[in-house]
């Protein structure tokens, strides 16, 4: 892999931007090296930390929203048809169509997580018809949850590990109880109206 360094260094935030956007609609671009980059240099005084947080959460909230109106515009045909040019073979397409149609919100936040499955979540979450209220929601908070994680592995490198994770974590920790509460929150509510349409 080539030094990204350099890229960081000189584009900064457009580039943390670019990388994830491309990352987040499945093209083959280091995203998590980036993330961790941009981490370490903010750790080094070369990046603030703030801006990278927010440039990454909003890079990865734009991308998965273009590729869910994507999804819902064209269809499950579409990608079946040329989702192989961003390496979405059918047995992907079949196994994160089966997990949004059966868990819904929680496959996106969760889906934030994988590697390789993340590109998956907009443009499968759309074609599958999940509401845009249920996907912004669900993907935002992931994107705040992971987006601070995969930051934070770079930035305790690049600090010193022990002290840099207790500040990572104490900053990111009500970012993370908060989407635990919504997610749970949701899921209650999500309950709650289907026992009522089926009573």
């Amino acid at each position: 892999m080539p030094d990204l360094s350099p890229l960081l260094e000189h584009w900064r935030y457009p580039a943390i931007f670019l990388v994830v956007i491309l990352g987040n609609l499945g093209l083959p671009v280091p995203e998590e090296s980036v993330l961790a980059l941009a981490g370490f240099l903010a750790a080094r005084g070369r990046l603030h930390l703030p801006g990278v947080l927010a440039v990454g959460a909003l890079a990865a909230i734009v991308g998965d929203n273009l590729g869910y109106w994507a999804g819902r515009r064209y269809g499950h045909e579409a990608l079946a048809r040329y989702g192989r040019y961003v390496w979405i073979t059918p047995g992907r397409l079949a196994k994160a169509s089966a997990a949004m149609t059966r868990h819904g919100g929680l496959a996106v936040f969760a889906a934030r997580f994988v590697p390789g499955v993340r590109s998956l979540a907009g443009p499968v979450a759309g074609a599958t018809g999940m509401r845009p209220l249920t996907f912004v929601v669900s993907n935002a908070l992931g994107a705040v949850a992971y987006v601070p994680y995969a930051v934070g592995l770079g930035y305790a490198l690049g600090y010193g590990a022990g002290t840099a994770i207790e500040r990572v974590l104490g900053r990111a920790e009500p970012v993370f109880v908060a989407a635990i509460v919504a997610v749970t929150v949701a899921l209650i509510a999500r309950r709650l109206i289907r026992h009522r349409a089926a009573a």
